[in-house]
């Protein structure tokens, strides 16, 4: 490395956010970045650790260590030190398609198994990504790169989510003609409609997907396969095709008053908001609006917060925020050691938010929705909830149970659950006749992809579950990768 004891002479240093009481009032991102000068000092603290546990993306003891991706992160934080700029966005590109995604959503898995977060704090690998394609992007060295020679063969991708998108780029690349469809209106399925633009603005996606079609993949939007285009003319029509459609089923709470009005899926929360955002800077109506009301979030995940967040940006009344599950430590419990992801208590963008607006976190622990209770016209007004502890049963496993006397009731005029997905949806699947696992998600192993209908392939959360967006692009590439060696006998896709 440039400077092996970068990690002692300087600390680690992030851009400040912009302040919650301004960032709530708008839908824009709210992160800044460092002067190139500071990046350069924090690449710096990239030490030459001997065995970089950042891109290994292992899984150890059921927990992730490091970047799925596999990114060259000691090579381009390097390269970035010395002011190479260039070559470093060459190193960043070669294993992760979507740099621009990745830097602005992924929890950094690779930070979680840096070396030096064991001796001081871990170097700010997410902010340098970020630094290096946005200056790409300005510096106009991201250009489209349509592939020199065609193969003839053509492949359908699913799905335009990060991993039917990192699919569809790899195919590209090694010369098919790929065509992806997406059910909604724009491109982009998870990153265009389930992340809020606060986390990741839309035209960022866009910026992206402009590219790719330059480059020559097909964008079919507004046609569902499985109901608008027949599932059966896939084959027909297509040499290979790669599922990607997410895991789209939202987990429900089926306790008395689930149907009630003004109870909705996070989800659809979400997306319609978005829309409606992209639309008509949210003139329309056409979504669910939190303004002065009393808002309730169940689920404690990233998509709580979001919810969070956006009923804050609506003028919400109040908003809190239930998880079944006790808080996290502060710091790592012995069962969770370096160099696995550091399950430890944060506080995300959308609990800064609450607590600036109303003085406290909105997260309260260890409690479970009872039932909702309706007003005279079936509309939602209160939860009922209970707390609860974690005992192990007869079989060592942790189980809830009820603390009598904790029960509490809470006005809520909005009910958003935030429980996440239990797989994906059935048509497409059924109509190809795709195996499921016991899960039920798409069964594929994750070294071939291919699914027990020869020429159909599975990738992302259709394949493994829900996970983040780091997750998919790996799927995706990975899949890639194999339908590539299924149409030609070999591959040079990493």
């Amino acid at each position: 490395m440039g400077k092996p004891n970068g990690f002692m002479e300087f600390r680690r240093e992030l851009p400040s956010d912009r302040d919650p009481a301004e960032r709530v009032c708008d839908w824009k991102e709210f992160h800044n970045q460092l002067p190139e000068e500071e990046l350069k000092k924090q690449a710096a603290r990239c030490m030459d650790c001997g065995t970089p546990f950042c891109h290994t993306g292992m899984i150890i003891n059921g927990m992730v260590s490091g970047c799925p991706n596999h990114n060259l992160i000691p090579e381009v934080n390097d390269l970035v030190y010395r002011g190479l700029w260039r070559e470093a966005l060459a190193r960043l590109t070669k294993v992760n398609n979507f740099p621009e995604f990745t830097s602005r959503v992924c929890p950094a898995l690779c930070e979680g198994a840096c070396t030096a977060g064991l001796a001081a704090e871990p170097v700010t690998t997410r902010n340098i990504e970020a630094a290096v394609i946005e200056k790409a992007y300005e510096e106009g060295w991201i250009v489209p790169r349509p592939p020199l020679s065609r193969t003839g063969k053509k492949v359908a991708v699913v799905g335009s989510g990060p991993s039917g998108l990192a699919c569809a780029d790899q195919l590209n690349k090694a010369g098919h003609w790929v065509t992806v469809f997406e059910r909604a209106d724009r491109i982009g399925g998870l990153l265009m409609y389930g992340i809020p633009n606060m986390k990741l603005e839309k035209w960022v996606v866009q910026r992206r997907v402009n590219l790719m079609a330059a480059e020559g993949i097909s964008f079919i939007t507004n046609t569902e396969v499985g109901r608008d285009y027949p599932a059966e003319k896939l084959l027909k029509d297509f040499d290979a095709v790669v599922l990607c459609g997410g895991s789209t089923r939202p987990r429900d709470l089926p306790v008395p008053g689930r149907d009630l009005q003004g109870i909705y899926f996070a989800v659809d929360f979400l997306s319609v908001n978005t829309k409606s955002l992209l639309d008509s800077r949210l003139k329309d109506g056409k979504f669910v609006s939190a303004e002065d009301k009393d808002v309730i979030v169940i689920g404690g995940g990233d998509t709580g917060t979001d919810c969070v967040g956006t009923s804050l940006r609506h003028k919400c009344r109040s908003v809190n925020q239930f998880e079944i599950m006790p808080r996290l430590p502060l710091e790592r419990s012995w069962d969770n050691p370096w160099p696995q992801f550091p399950r430890i208590h944060k506080t995300d963008y959308g609990q800064q938010e609450a607590a600036a607006l109303y003085g406290d976190d909105p997260r309260h622990y260890c409690i479970t929705a009872k039932r909702f209770v309706g007003d005279e016209s079936g509309k939602v007004k209160e939860v009922h909830t209970v707390n609860v502890e974690w005992i192990k049963d007869d079989r060592g496993r942790f189980t809830p149970r009820e603390i009598a006397g904790s029960e509490k009731i809470w006005p809520a005029r909005l009910v958003l659950l935030a429980m996440g997905f239990t797989g994906p949806e059935n048509t497409l699947l059924d109509a190809l006749g795709i195996e499921r696992d016991e899960r039920s998600n798409a069964r594929a192993d994750s070294e071939s992809y291919m699914t027990n209908v020869k020429g159909i392939f599975a990738a992302g959360d259709m394949r493994r579950g829900q996970s983040l967006v780091v997750w998919a692009i790996s799927e995706g590439r990975g899949a890639a990768r194999e339908c590539n060696k299924y149409l030609t006998g070999n591959t040079d896709l990493a």
